[in-house]
């Protein structure tokens, strides 16, 4: 029999532990620090802490939203599969902007992706939402775009496209915008649904965690 640790518990406590030795969290809120821990773990180094950018008081914004019953939008079916619903505060509705309507038609007549399209979509639950994005970089830009064409903004946006065109500079453009919206993401090439839902997932945890009279 091969030895190896069985136990999820163990298995978890043990990663968390191997993370809060191995990276440095002081800087950050014991909100921001959850989501950073979840992050990490859920692409296995700590080499990306550098890396994470958020706008000040970003975590606290989302556990609030979450709080109080907001939206979770993904831009995907793999984001969304990620969202732990157990964990979610005030079971928050969660909707898939690929599934919000006819993505592949309306992505013809605006001439976008299907993601960009989806967001548009979606537009109608956007507005004090979590908007959560992994995979296209194209989502987040149009969602940018929709801001800067008047729709009133998400209360967070996790912004964690991923590729080799134009997932840095779409986060570089979510940055530039100096927390106009507040956001969490993780700067360069890197990201991913299992990125975006792990922080979603922390910021849940932490929302359940206070309603319940942790905090």
């Amino acid at each position: 029999m091969i030895d190896y640790c069985r136990s999820p518990e163990e298995i978890f406590e043990r990663s968390l532990a191997i993370i809060r030795e191995e990276a440095d969290l002081s800087g950050y809120s014991p909100a921001m620090a959850a989501a950073a821990t979840r992050m990490i773990h859920a692409c296995g180094t700590v080499d990306i802490l550098p890396r994470i950018a958020a706008s000040e008081g970003a975590a606290e914004a989302g556990i609030e939203a979450l709080r109080s019953g907001a939206r979770i939008v993904c831009d995907g079916e793999m984001t969304e599969r990620g969202v732990i619903r157990r964990l979610l505060p005030a079971a928050n509705p969660v909707t898939c902007a690929l599934s919000a309507g006819d993505a592949t038609g309306h992505a013809r007549k605006i001439g976008n992706t299907r993601s960009a399209a989806g967001m548009e979509l979606a537009a109608k639950h956007l507005p004090g939402a979590v908007a959560v994005i992994g995979n296209a970089p194209t989502a987040l830009f149009h969602l940018l775009e929709m801001l800067d064409g008047g729709l009133a903004p998400p209360a967070l946006i996790l912004g964690f496209p991923v590729g080799f065109v134009g997932a840095a500079e779409s986060k570089e453009e979510l940055i530039a915008r100096g927390g106009e919206v507040p956001y969490i993401t993780l700067t360069g090439r890197q990201g991913g649904s299992a990125i975006a839902a792990a922080a979603l997932n922390a910021l849940a945890f932490e929302a359940t965690r206070q309603l319940k009279g942790g905090a």
